[in-house]
């Protein structure tokens, strides 16, 4: 014979076909895009974009108990609403029904620049 490598199997007519299974939506997974929701709600009063799209949320993180961490930045270190925005984000999240806790971590690591933001929000703000 002339054939190469190892023999093909030959399926058997009743052998079932593995079965494409479709995602599984957790609550978890339910309860993250409940609060990117109301992240896009929360607006930089200086810049008409809301937070998540200008690119001031770094992470969001939920744990297995529902405990949220968010990891953001401000435009700027001397911003106005250093110590505001962050207070709205933690009482905007708590808000959200399942979120047993919060936490917002305030970094500068990387320093926030106009890249960060989407390309709806550097369109909205005339960029592109």
């Amino acid at each position: 014979m002339f054939g190469l490598g190892k023999k093909k199997e030959k399926k058997k007519e009743n052998e079932k076909q593995p079965v494409q299974e479709k995602p599984v939506i957790t609550t978890k997974m339910e309860l993250e895009k409940k609060i990117l929701n109301v992240l896009r709600t929360i607006f930089d009063p200086e810049i008409p974009v809301n937070i998540f799209d200008l690119g001031l949320i770094y992470e969001v993180n939920v744990d297995e108990d529902f405990q949220v961490e968010i990891v953001m930045t401000l435009t700027a270190p001397n911003c106005p609403v250093a110590e505001s925005l962050p207070n709205e984000v933690n009482e905007k999240v708590k808000a959200i029904e399942g979120v047993k806790s919060v936490h917002v971590e305030m970094t500068f690591e990387p320093p926030w620049d106009r890249d960060m933001m989407s390309e709806e929000a550097q369109l909205d703000l005339g960029l592109l």
